[in-house]
């Protein structure tokens, strides 16, 4: 109820200008009746109400129903009403020149330029004390010259005051669309990332055992004549490798599912897992080499993660297409980083690399690691090597990078 009240003379500024304007006048109407003219000191003498008087103050008052359009004529009028009924040998006061004080206030919050804003009641207030002098020159400094001064410093203090709080609710309401649309472009773009993520994820999931079950079904068909004890393990590996698949796909796409209670709890992949990766790609026929320099350390789980899907996805390339059935993986750590190396020893250039800008169809592969690199805080590199062959290169941070609020913390 409280603040319906208070917005009430913001939606209704016509009807307050006009009260304000009929009070005005009649207050100046009225108190050119109390004047006194040399009926002896403090005597108060009765007249007849001065149409004069009425009807500058009618004009004055008038006039203020476009304060808020054109608040310096406004000013000019109210303040020149106000040296004629002074003029006309009537006290200038609050009360006969109560429409110039209020304009004064107006001024001082409806124009933009601060300087006229702050100098124009002090001239219009100058203006109307001199005219003051003129009525009754001594004493200097009586009641009715005081309460005017006092009047034009409190019109200008509440036009300051009002102009402070209308600057700064517009400072807040700039500041919430801005924090609403900082927030926004904020949720789309974590949006974005986590779609990101999760693309790469499905992509070396798919592509890694798509690519090992391709080979594990080729290998059984080629021994399915003339091996078929060797081809029935071949076909068994093949089942561990399309159930692997199944269980890394529900565990992902679990994650999208907050209600998914059966999604399963497997922990991250990681190097640890390393071992595992190297024998599910020897059972296709590559034959891999590792090879581990500098004591090895633990990473972050984003890095270690990352580790482990850009061996994961180099060598995946080099079964899918790279001419060879030999890859070297090398991991070298130094005292900040991990440089971890994928390098099939000759055969054609992986065509994902190839034809990546003839076609959208070979695949994101390359441009998925260098996603992850770039995630933890590291590059990744990848091109053909001089005396042939393919080789994929990566540094990761052994520790994850600072956030930027911890940086400016620190400087």
């Amino acid at each position: 109820m409280t603040a319906e009240w208070s917005q009430w003379p913001r939606r209704h500024s016509r009807a307050v200008d006009v009260v304000i304007a009929i009070l005005l006048c009649g207050l100046a109407t009225y108190a050119s009746r109390l004047a006194d003219h040399g009926a002896g000191q403090g005597a108060v003498v009765v007249r007849p109400a001065s149409l004069a008087v009425f009807g500058l103050s009618a004009l004055a008052s008038f006039t203020l129903l476009w304060r808020r359009m054109f608040p310096r004529a406004v000013l000019v009028i109210t303040t020149a009403c106000g040296v004629a009924i002074g003029a006309l040998g009537f006290e200038v006061s609050i009360v006969t020149a109560g429409a110039a004080l209020v304009a004064a206030y107006s001024i001082g919050l409806w124009t933009p330029d601060l300087r006229t804003a702050k100098v124009a009641p002090v001239i219009a207030g100058g203006v109307l004390l001199i005219t003051s002098l003129f009525h009754q020159f001594w004493p200097l400094l009586n009641p009715g010259r005081i309460t005017l001064v006092a009047a034009v410093l409190v019109a200008g203090a509440f036009a300051e005051a009002g102009r402070s709080r209308r600057d700064y609710l517009a400072a807040l309401h700039a500041r919430a669309e801005l924090a609403e649309r900082t927030r926004e472009e904020e949720a789309r773009q974590r949006v974005g990332e986590e779609r990101l993520r999760i693309a790469r994820e499905l992509h070396d999931i798919v592509a890694h055992h798509m690519a090992l079950a391709h080979a594990q079904a080729s290998t059984a068909a080629y021994l399915l004549r003339t091996k078929p004890d060797q081809a029935q393990e071949m076909l068994d590996q093949l089942a561990g490798t399309t159930s692997a698949a199944l269980r890394e796909l529900k565990a992902t796409v679990g994650l999208l599912r907050e209600d998914d209670s059966d999604a399963p709890l497997e922990p991250t992949p990681g190097l640890a897992q390393l071992s595992e990766l190297l024998t599910s790609f020897e059972r296709t026929g590559l034959t891999l080499s590792l090879s581990i320099t500098g004591v090895p350390r633990p990473l972050s789980p984003g890095a270690d993660l990352t580790a482990y899907r850009i061996i994961q996805e180099a060598l995946t390339n080099v079964t899918k297409h790279a001419g060879t059935s030999a890859a070297t993986v090398r991991l070298v750590y130094s005292r900040l980083l991990l440089t971890i190396s994928v390098t099939n020893a000759g055969g054609a250039v992986p065509e994902p690399v190839r034809g990546e800008e003839d076609s959208d169809s070979q695949g994101y592969g390359l441009i998925g690691m260098n996603e992850r690199a770039v995630s933890v805080g590291g590059h990744l590199q990848a091109g053909c090597r001089p005396d042939g062959g393919f080789e994929v290169t990566t540094e990761l941070p052994l520790e994850p990078p600072k956030p930027p609020d911890d940086e400016d913390k620190t400087l």
